[in-house]
């Protein structure tokens, strides 16, 4: 949700021109290394850009770490950032171009689990490793009935993510157990995304013995809430559970707060990001958000590549996703080089057979990233289940609950 030269402010890094192209894929640069591409989807501009730069620059690091410290010996990666302005249409139009790119190995991303749905099938085609560090929509990896026969529709999707079936269930059982908040209003804003982690954990929320008093639907892109924050007020509520993303939660609860009721919002990771506090401003004290993972900067292991992120000027927040793009462009690569010692030392010369092989190679992934251990289970979803609950405090995000989310 890949990427730019140092010297470009934005836009996407394209292969070096003093090379020679393979016939069968990949590029040979003077130096007789095989350039190879990853791409990144996420949306880099518009909605969601912050968190969307976050992903695209995870992956710059990791390329960069990549090619300084030689991890697979006669091969050069390069990224390649494509926008999708958290369109589903732009999305796959992205996804159709990685796949097109005879030097692609992979992709990392998107961010939104509806622009997702529109790209899966592309790579599928192309038997291309995707994986995102951001989608939580269960449906993605277990099918559309996944509440009772859980069935992986492609086996080129990956994610280093949890899913919503677990952030809204650890959501709801902090708001309830923790916050002691006995009823809810619920608010979602029709994506994909949003409205699944509501619904969620709204069923949650009645399972273990809370109420949802009242359920409301927003249009992304909307700016005047007067209506919805009304009825919030009127309903009895003493939370505001939210499924969607920072654009339009910030203002929600800015012009819910300026009708002079004290009733904290509560989001997905959707919402986990500076912009929202910046756009809430004082009003986003005591909000709430969960996040997949735990804090980037409680792990030791990115310790190196937060100073990294910070010492680049790198735009965006790598708070939310930067540590899991970068763990994602790592397993592509590590399956790269899997491949080449599985073809002494040489990466395959077809293109085709390249990446059938990392797709295969991306499943058995088993290593340390920055946010722990990287491996995925046969759904393609990640075995790391941790989750954070942040909330406002003096202007920033602190973490408050971290642990993983029990299914009642």
């Amino acid at each position: 949700m890949v990427i730019l030269t140092s010297v470009l402010a934005t836009g996407a890094l394209t292969l070096t021109a003093c090379g020679s192209r393979d016939d069968k894929g990949g590029d040979s640069g003077d130096n007789g290394d095989t350039t190879l591409t990853i791409g990144v989807d996420a949306p880099l501009s518009g909605e969601n850009s912050t968190t969307g730069l976050g992903i695209q620059y995870g992956a710059q690091i990791a390329v960069d770490d990549a090619n300084k410290n030689k991890l697979v010996p006669g091969v050069t990666f390069k990224l390649k950032a494509f926008d999708d302005k958290a369109q589903p249409a732009t999305g796959q139009q992205n996804a159709t171009a990685i796949t097109g790119d005879k030097t692609s190995v992979g992709a990392v991303g998107p961010l939104n689990s509806g622009v997702a749905q529109t790209m899966q099938q592309v790579f599928a085609s192309a038997n291309m490793v995707e994986i995102s560090p951001a989608n939580t929509n269960p449906e993605l990896t277990q099918g559309k009935n996944w509440q009772t026969a859980k069935k992986r529709p492609y086996k080129t999707y990956f994610r280093t993510a949890t899913t919503d079936e677990l952030q809204g269930s650890f959501a709801a059982q902090y708001a309830y157990k923790t916050l002691k908040k006995k009823k809810v209003f619920v608010v979602d804003d029709k994506q994909t995304y949003g409205a699944g982690l509501a619904k969620i954990f709204g069923q949650q929320f009645k399972k273990i013995g809370g109420q949802v008093v009242q359920t409301d639907h927003v249009n992304t892109g909307d700016k005047d809430f007067g209506s919805l924050v009304t009825k919030i007020k009127n309903s009895g509520a003493d939370l505001v559970y939210y499924g969607g993303q920072y654009d339009e939660s910030s203002l929600i609860t800015k012009q819910l707060k300026g009708t002079g009721a004290k009733i904290p919002l509560f989001g997905g990771d959707g919402m986990f990001a500076s912009t929202y506090i910046e756009a809430a401003g004082t009003s986003s004290e005591g909000d709430l958000s969960t996040a997949i993972g735990v804090p980037a900067d409680t792990l030791p292991a990115a310790k190196t590549f937060i100073e990294t992120y910070k010492s680049k000027g790198y735009k965006g927040d790598y708070g939310a996703y930067g540590a899991y793009s970068y763990d994602a462009a790592t397993a592509i690569i590590k399956a790269v080089k899997a491949a080449a010692d599985a073809n002494s030392g040489k990466v395959p010369s077809d293109i085709n057979a390249l990446r059938s092989t990392v797709v295969d190679e991306v499943q058995k992934s088993d290593f340390d990233g920055l946010t722990g251990k990287v491996s995925f289970d046969q759904y393609g979803d990640t075995t790391n289940k941790q989750l954070t609950v942040y909330q406002v405090e003096k202007g920033k995000w602190k973490a408050v609950n971290t642990g993983t989310a029990t299914l009642n």
